[in-house]
Parts: C-alpha cells; structure tokens; sequence
C-alpha cells in the first residue's frame, strides 16, 4: 500500500475509520482487504493502483475454490466497496470490482443453530443466579446480540411495562417490551448488581477477575460468545449454539405458537421478512418426522 503514495494510503485508512462505522463489520472488511492485499503481493502487484478487473476476477475465481460461495461473496463485497471509496476519493480512474461477477448462491434456510424451547429453558434455569454472574448471564442470553451495546437506560418503564431499547448495526434504535421471563431477568439483575444507579453505564460488563463482581469494561462480543458456549455446555446442550441461536429460536417458538411472519420481522428489527426466514426453522421439524417415515 505504501507504494501507492501518501495521499492514497490516506483514503485507505479513511475508508475504515470514516466510512465504516460498525465495529463488526470493519473487522470484517479489513480481514478481507487483508487477504485480498496480501494476495495481490503474492502475485507481484506493486501497488493498489495497477489492480485490474483481470486481478479480481482471478482472486475470487480461487477463493470460490478453497472457501465457500458466501465467503467469496463477502470478499468480492468489500473490494468492490474500497475501490468505489478510491475512485470517488480520485485514487483510481474505475473500479476494477465493479464488473467481476461473484458465485452463484442463494439462501433460503439459515445455518444458525437454534434450540427446541425445553433446551432453551434447561439452559436459562441451569445457570446459578446467586453470582452477579449468573445474574448477567441469564439476562444476556435472554436478549443477545444488540444488548452488548445498551446502557443501564436502555431498559425503562413504559406503560406500566419494562421496555428496551436496542443499538442494532448501522446506528438503528430498536425499541420493544420485554418479554415477562426477560423482565424479571432485567429487574433481577440490575438490582442485584446495583447497576439502577448508574444510568449511563454499560448494561452487560466484564467480571473482574478473583472479585467476582461487575467492572467498567463493557462485555466484549467474543466474551459472549465463549459464555454461551461455556453455559450450554454445563447445562449438556451439545448444539453448537452461538450469539444468534436465541433470536433464531425465539422466532421459531414465536411462530409454531401462531404468530405471523410480518410481526416476528417487526420485533427483530429486520428490514424484509426474507431476513426474518432465514430464522424460521419450523422446516426442521417437518423434515425430520419425514424422514422419520423411512421405516426400514
């Protein structure tokens, strides 16, 4: 990149700082640009500024055979959006992602492991409540994902109920009750670790360690991740879940219990209702009573 010049090293730089403001998804996009990058080098490309249509095209052509098809395309995604940031920033004439195609792939179930509502409940009253641990954990879980980013005022009374307010990607606000078990998890353990005084702090936060209380740091999302792993095992669930696998069996239940696709999008927060049925495993059930049949 250095070979580029100053001013676009600059650009470079700004295309993450400025331009991408989800933690998440610069952490993302600056593995894949690595990758790209280090590629380019390995095939003896000086500098950003001589990548050619022919460069990309053959970068994706061997990622689509080492790596999945989704993989490739998210690669292809954040080169041809660098390059939209370069040209529009002068550095390069055109944008030589702009014309490469990506694999073939669509999704219409998705991978995320979810839980049958006995799993989900074995793993909430498995977790012992009398740490502040427990207490935080508990209330996680119930509401994983956009919760690592709430304050301690980000769950208040509205109408006589217990409300949250969500930070999802791209600065979105999300507002909704709480569910009844979800209430009492909140009220449990913002009482329990005397967090009620604290209105600007974080909402979810590290243990310090041989104290076994709360600390200033909030919980990084890698932390929670290892958390749930960690509880799922000690309650003998062997599905590989992770940070996504309660929204998924949240809107399963939610549907197998009558309600409507539109309001399950309404309540993740999701844009289309083509996001809300990837989460929809009540397929799963249906295939495996089906298979079931093969009586041999």
């Amino acid at each position: 990149m250095h070979r580029a010049g100053g001013r676009a090293q600059t650009r470079f730089w700004e295309f993450f700082v400025s331009n991408i403001r989800n933690a998440h998804t610069r952490r993302a996009y600056g593995r894949a640009i690595g990758e790209f990058l280090a590629w380019c080098e390995r095939q003896g490309i000086a500098s950003i500024v001589d990548v050619g249509p022919l460069h990309v095209g053959a970068y994706v052509e061997a990622l689509t055979r080492s790596r999945s098809a989704p993989i490739a395309k998210q690669r292809l995604a954040a080169i041809r959006m660098l390059f939209d940031w370069l040209v529009t920033g002068q550095i390069v004439p055109t944008n030589p992602a702009a014309s490469v195609r990506g694999p073939w792939h669509v999704v219409n179930v998705g991978k995320t492991p979810v839980l049958d509502p006995q799993e989900a409940r074995l793993l909430l009253d498995s977790i012992d409540v009398r740490t502040s641990a427990g207490l935080r954990d508990r209330a996680l879980i119930a509401r994983i994902g956009a919760a690592l980013a709430m304050k301690v005022e980000d769950v208040y009374v509205q109408n006589r109920r217990l409300w949250v307010r969500l930070h999802e990607k791209g600065g979105k606000r999300h507002e909704m009750p709480c569910h009844h078990n979800l209430e009492t998890y909140l009220h449990a353990y913002i009482d329990g670790c005397g967090l009620a005084g604290d209105a600007k702090g974080m909402l979810f936060r590290t243990i310090g360690r041989g104290t076994g209380q709360l600390t200033e740091t909030p919980l990084p999302q890698a932390s929670a991740y290892a958390m749930i792993r960690r509880r799922a095992l000690a309650a003998g669930i062997a599905t590989k879940i992770g940070n996504h696998s309660f929204r998924a069996t949240g809107i399963t239940a939610y549907l197998k219990n009558g309600g409507t696709l539109e309001k399950a999008a309404t309540m993740a927060n999701h844009a289309s209702t083509r996001t809300t049925q990837l989460y929809d495993r009540r397929r799963d059930e249906m295939s495996l009573d089906e298979v079931e049949r093969v009586a041999i």
